[in-house]
C-alpha cells in the first residue's frame, strides 16, 4: 500500500483481515501448533484494539504487529506451563499441518526445524515480502546480522531438504 492511501483510522475488521496471515504465520512459524498460533493471533489483535497505536505508514503498521507477534509468541514459548507440558491437541497434531504439494511439506518441515533466529528471518524475507532493512528494524538488530542469519538459514534449509533427497 503506498503512502498517500495509508488510513490512520482504517477498522480492526479491515486491519485484520489484511494483516490475518501475516500474523498467524508468524505465530505459527514460533509456537508450531495452530492452537497456540490462533491464541496468539487473538491476543496480537486484542492489544492493537486496545493499544491503538499511531503509525506513519502501512509499513510501521506491519512492522508493529510482527513484533508484536514475536513477543507474544516468545511469551508462550518462554512459559513454564508450555514446557512443562504437551497437550492432547498438539500429539495428535503434531504434523499433521499439510500443504497441498509434498515439496512445500518437505520446505515447511525443513523451516520448522531451524533454530529460531534462522526461521523468522527466512519467515519475513520470503513470506512476508519484508526487505532487509525492515526485518532488521522489526526485529531491533543490524541489517549486516540480518543478511547472515538469510545466508546460514539458507544453507541449512538446503542442507536438510538434500538429506530429504531434493536436489539444489
Amino acid at each position: 500500500m503506498g503512502e498517500n492511501t495509508f488510513v490512520q483510522d482504517e477498522s480492526i475488521e479491515t486491519i485484520i483481515q489484511r494483516y490475518k496471515g501475516t500474523v498467524f504465520s508468524v505465530a505459527m512459524s514460533y509456537v508450531g501448533n495452530r492452537t497456540d498460533a490462533e491464541d496468539i493471533f487473538q491476543e496480537v489483535f486484542l492489544i492493537f484494539y486496545k493499544v491503538k497505536p499511531e503509525f506513519n505508514d502501512e509499513e510501521h503498521r506491519k512492522a508493529w504487529l510482527i513484533r508484536t507477534t514475536i513477543n507474544c509468541s516468545l511469551r508462550v514459548v518462554d512459559s513454564t506451563y508450555r514446557k512443562r507440558t504437551t497437550t492432547t491437541d498438539e500429539l495428535e497434531n503434531e504434523g499433521s499441518f499439510t500443504f497441498e504439494s509434498k515439496e512445500e511439506n518437505a520446505v515447511y518441515l525443513a523451516l520448522r526445524a531451524l533454530p529460531e533466529k534462522y526461521r523468522i528471518v527466512l519467515q519475513l524475507f520470503y513470506f512476508e515480502d519484508m526487505p532487509i532493512k525492515q526485518i532488521a528494524a522489526t526485529l531491533k538488530m543490524k541489517e549486516k546480522t540480518v543478511k547472515v542469519q538469510l545466508k546460514r538459514g539458507r544453507d541449512l534449509m538446503k542442507e536438510k531438504l538434500l538429506e530429504e533427497g531434493y536436489e539444489s
